[in-house]
């Protein structure tokens, strides 16, 4: 009998502990980060959002924590939100759509010109602009499906092909926000605001938070959401189980236009005309809000969740540095930053599966 205490036994154990033990302790540690981090690919950026929510709180106090501050930040990105959800889908493919900003505007000035042109009750334009998107987004599902053409080259011609329609269609002009609010108000139906305490909602938010929720659980409890999964991890692969791909992935282009559609009929709603120059920076700014929420440039890996964190990040950051009366420029210069490091992180992430 030594009489030594169990703290003195312990402590004498880590003394005598070897380097290699302590290597493989904290191996065995970021091994379990990685995999936790692996199967919940939204952590990340739900941690990334709210300490960007604290650090702006801090430095900027009252102004920030406001609740109409921050369901400001909700109304501005519900438009990237949005066409970042259907985004969401084409890139679980291993793909991506750079067409999906001119397929927003696309479907809106359809549903406009439908509407004030033509005469066609707004219902009807309305369905005829989601129409529009989802056929947009089947025509670049079919050439990628089909024509085993590659997503970036398709959608980056097609973007091109639907800008132009879109200008020659319009012919360049913008239907005002009187025109609509005398004659058609339901084209202005996402605009629409309601308040909850002192917070500002619009129904473009709510349809932003229902269709990614939506979206979520369809990925994760269908078969079809462990399809589009199956086909982003490896196409050939997925096939051979029976996964018919060439029909999973019209079946994303097209749901994807058609939220695109939506995203237009949102757009109407947020900036209160029908104009065929809005949205010019959906694309890059989806891009970057699914970057940024977690979901891999290589597919089959990621959660439509950490889309909406990833848009709401780039509100926060620039609602945070414009309450802060800082550069405009410094928000492009923290979103790049936060795009490489959300990659580094991904590529860290996915030598767990290598």
């Amino acid at each position: 009998m030594t009489g030594e205490s169990d703290y003195e036994t312990s402590v004498r154990e880590r003394r005598t502990e070897t380097p290699a033990e302590f290597g493989s302790r904290r191996a065995g540690l970021m091994t379990r980060v990685q995999n936790t981090l692996h199967a919940t690919p939204a952590l990340v950026p739900l941690i990334v959002l709210i300490a960007s929510i604290a650090i702006f709180g801090l430095l900027i106090g009252d102004r920030f924590f406001s609740p109409f501050s921050l369901t400001l930040v909700l109304q501005q990105v519900q438009i990237v939100g949005i066409v970042a959800a259907a985004q969401s889908l084409v890139i679980l493919t291993a793909g991506i759509d750079l067409s999906v900003g001119a397929i927003t505007v696309l479907s809106s000035v359809v549903m406009g010109q439908f509407a004030f042109r033509y005469g066609i009750p707004v219902p009807l334009a309305l369905a005829c602009g989601l129409g529009c998107g989802a056929l947009c987004g089947a025509i670049n599902g079919t050439l990628v499906a089909k024509m085993k053409l590659p997503p970036f080259i398709v959608t980056l011609g097609t973007w091109q092909v639907f800008l132009a329609t879109n200008y020659l269609y319009s012919r360049n002009e913008t239907i005002r926000a009187q025109d609509i609010q005398a004659e058609a108000s339901l084209l202005q139906l996402f605009g629409a605001k309601f308040q909850i305490g002192g917070a500002v909602f619009t129904v473009g938010v709510v349809f932003m938070v229902v269709l990614v929720l939506g979206l979520a659980w369809i990925l994760r409890s269908t078969a079809w959401g462990r399809h589009v999964y199956a086909v982003g991890d490896d196409a050939e692969a997925a096939q051979l189980s029976g996964v018919n791909a060439d029909r999973t992935l019209i079946g994303v282009y097209t749901l994807a236009g058609l939220i695109c559609g939506f995203a237009g009929w949102a757009l109407i709603g947020r900036i209160g005309s029908v104009s065929p120059t809005s949205a010019y920076e959906a694309n890059i700014e989806s891009i970057t809000a699914v970057v940024i929420g977690g979901i891999s440039l290589f597919g089959g890996r990621g959660s439509i969740l950490g889309t909406l964190f990833g848009a709401l990040i780039v509100g926060v950051f620039s609602l945070g540095l414009r309450l802060m009366g800082a550069d405009a420029q410094w928000t492009y210069f923290f979103i790049g930053v936060l795009i490489i490091a959300a990659v580094a992180v991904d590529q860290w992430i996915r030598k767990v599966s290598a």
